[in-house]
């Protein structure tokens, strides 16, 4: 949900225009684009220089949906990958500066594409509604194409990605993150997600292979599309090493969270839930692991990321302060299903 941004125009113009000098010689912006809203994550300038279009991601402030945004890493990783020829944005420049934005931000260049719209889901309104069946195979496709190119990078050179301060790289780190980040996340208890931390130690997953990189937030609604193929992968603000189930599974309960959200059986084309990990194992060249762990921890990784959004709109008084959100909301309801299905 978003809230009020007051930034000015004009002013980011100028900011932009005299910031450019050393890096742009004589570039002069010439039209931007500064949301009147903005969300909890970091917010999005978009502006022109020269013909040429760029995009400036600027770190959150104040309250945010992680504990730590970690909006320098997520530079670099663009930078490296880039380098290595996946299809994410080219950056160009980061600045830590924060009195100049108000935050560190970098800049890096517009990609074409269009994204599913996760409001409203995809399923129910926008452009995925409007094309064949055959396409969205083809999109659904693309994208776990696209996902499988992030697990066969070799993670040399990407190691701090690994929060290691939340213990070994591997499972018991991913369960203590997610417990710090209840904790963090939201002044009051979510029952559901407390009941899926307890699940999860109780049944790990094997986690035999060596970590692979992660994208973190593996769903098609951060994929940019044109006529069916990826031009860009974004979105790195939960990027870590791990195994590739997870996610596979944020990937399928993402899309299944849009479909239940709405109340829709889904949309003709999209494969089903065999027919992608099947897929899947394919791309990878490998057999993969039970899911169901990794199923239940996206489903605390959502009902955490629910209860922070829930917590922000108490403190900006959007709901009032005995609002249920943060513990009842379409992703603790989702949760709660996957719990009793096992």
């Amino acid at each position: 949900m978003p809230v009020p941004d007051q930034r000015d125009p004009e002013v980011t113009r100028a900011i932009l225009d005299s910031w450019l000098v050393d890096r742009l010689p004589g570039a002069r912006v010439d039209r931007l684009e500064t949301p009147s809203t903005s969300g909890f994550s970091a917010e999005t300038l978009l502006f022109s220089v020269g013909g040429a279009d760029y995009v400036a991601k600027v770190a959150p402030t104040g309250y945010q949906i992680f504990p730590e945004p970690r909006f320098e890493e997520q530079y670099a990783v663009l930078r490296e990958l880039h380098a290595r020829g996946l299809p994410v944005p080219e950056v160009f420049w980061y600045e830590p500066d924060a009195s100049l934005l108000g935050a560190p931000f970098f800049v890096m260049a517009a990609r074409p594409g269009r994204a599913p719209s996760d409001m409203p889901p995809y399923h129910q309104e926008g452009w995925v509604t409007e094309i064949a069946e055959e396409e969205r195979a083809a999109l659904w496709d693309a994208g776990l194409r696209a996902m499988a190119s992030v697990h066969h990078q070799d993670v040399k050179g990407l190691e701090y990605v690994d929060q290691t301060r939340y213990g070994p790289t591997g499972w018991g780190q991913r369960l203590a993150y997610y417990e710090n980040y209840l904790k963090w996340a939201y002044t009051g208890t979510v029952p559901v997600a407390e009941r899926a931390l307890e699940w999860l130690r109780a049944h790990p997953p094997r986690e035999e292979r060596p970590p692979a990189l992660l994208w973190g937030d593996s769903r098609i609604g951060n994929l940019l599309f044109v006529e069916g193929e990826v031009t860009a992968i974004l979105d790195w603000e939960m990027v870590t090493l791990g195994q590739p189930e997870e996610d596979l599974s944020w990937y399928l309960y993402l899309d299944r969270h849009h479909r239940d959200a709405v109340g829709s059986p889904g949309l003709p084309g999209f494969p089903t839930r065999a027919e992608t990990i099947a897929r899947y194992a394919a791309l990878l060249g490998r057999d993969l692991d039970d899911l169901r762990p990794y199923d239940v921890l996206s489903g605390l990784k959502f009902a955490a990321v629910m209860a922070r959004i829930g917590q922000l709109l108490i403190h900006y008084e959007l709901v009032g302060p005995d609002d249920p959100f943060p513990y009842d909301n379409t992703a603790t309801r989702l949760l709660h299903k996957v719990l009793e299905e096992l």
